[in-house]
């Protein structure tokens, strides 16, 4: 008897993978209009500045995928699970995700996004596109929104924030500003009852509960240059505030709403969050990110399954 056989769509952002993809690639973003040659110059400066024009979040999310392939069909071994990947801005986009499973004869499938966090303008949008393909040749697909309190998720990340607080030696836990940080998303969301900004409370919460922290905030980082007001303030801003008016010291930053390292992780905070720092005096730190952490693909294949069995 041949095993039930399940497709599991492992959507994200996406990244270039290489220099010559940039332009593209940010040209996507803004729906067809090409960056200025200066906002071409500054973007390959900012990739070069971390990695030297290595590109970590395709690679990342290439081991996310088959390290999630492998501990679903590890723990459920009476289905077979295939994953396919699914990217918003470059090559696979979502829909080719899509239609590889229909060629590959996958007739039920589960989309997850790497994001625990869920709002319309982002898994919402990426769920969206994958019914829409899904529909149209077919497919059977059922989506995960968030999961942002998973028992499992929840303990890879305080285990980070509390990993992370001996890198200050000697000083006392509730002398660290703890600030959890997360994509910024255009502030109309407000108006819209998206849960985006109360599951990122929700989460942020849980980890401070669970490391016993006092001395805790939220801030926003990585925001858009568009007209229309973001969801702030700034992380940059943030740091000088509390510095100027708290005379704090000691920060770590927590990022909660990535789970990889790439542009808004190796770049705004550990290049532009900390030469701020340093103009501050202050000393900064940052957790590790979650990459292929086995709690991390735990949650996600606890997620997809609970998904797929449900009634």
């Amino acid at each position: 008897m041949s095993k039930r056989k399940v497709g599991v769509l492992v959507m994200s952002y996406g990244t270039p993978e290489s220099m010559d993809q940039i332009e593209a690639y940010y040209t996507h973003i803004r729906r067809g209009h090409p960056p200025t040659p200066e906002q071409l110059d500054e973007l390959k400066q900012r990739y070069e500045a971390i990695v030297g024009g290595f590109f970590p979040l395709r690679k990342n999310t290439d081991r996310q995928v088959a390290a999630l392939q492998e501990t679903l069909n590890r723990e459920h071994p009476d289905i077979e699970f295939v994953c396919y990947q699914g990217l918003k801005h470059a090559s696979p986009f979502i829909e080719d995700g899509v239609e590889q499973m229909v060629k590959d004869g996958i007739t039920e499938a589960v989309g997850v996004v790497l994001a625990p966090h869920y709002s319309t303008m982002s898994v919402g949008a990426y769920n969206k596109r994958a019914k829409e393909k899904a529909e149209e040749l077919g497919l059977s697909i059922r989506f995960v929104d968030s999961y942002h309190l998973h028992p499992k998720l929840l303990k890879a990340l305080t285990q980070r924030v509390e990993n992370a607080l001996g890198k200050f030696g000697d000083v006392p836990k509730d002398d660290i500003r703890v600030i959890f940080t997360a994509h910024s998303l255009p502030a109309r969301i407000l108006e819209m009852n998206d849960p985006y900004v109360d599951q990122l409370m929700e989460t942020s919460r849980a980890i401070a509960d669970r490391a016993g922290l006092s001395n805790w905030q939220f801030g926003w980082q990585s925001a858009g240059q568009t007209a229309t007001p973001w969801l702030g303030p700034d992380i940059l801003d943030t740091l000088e505030t509390i510095h100027k008016e708290e005379q704090v010291k000691n920060v770590l930053l927590c990022p909660i709403g990535f789970v990889s390292d790439h542009l808004e992780v190796l770049y705004d905070i550990d290049i532009e969050c900390r030469q701020t720092a340093e103009q501050l005096g202050m000393h900064l730190e940052r957790t590790e990110s979650l990459n292929t952490d086995p709690l991390y693909m735990e949650t996600l294949s606890d997620v997809v399954y609970t998904e797929l069995e449900r009634k």
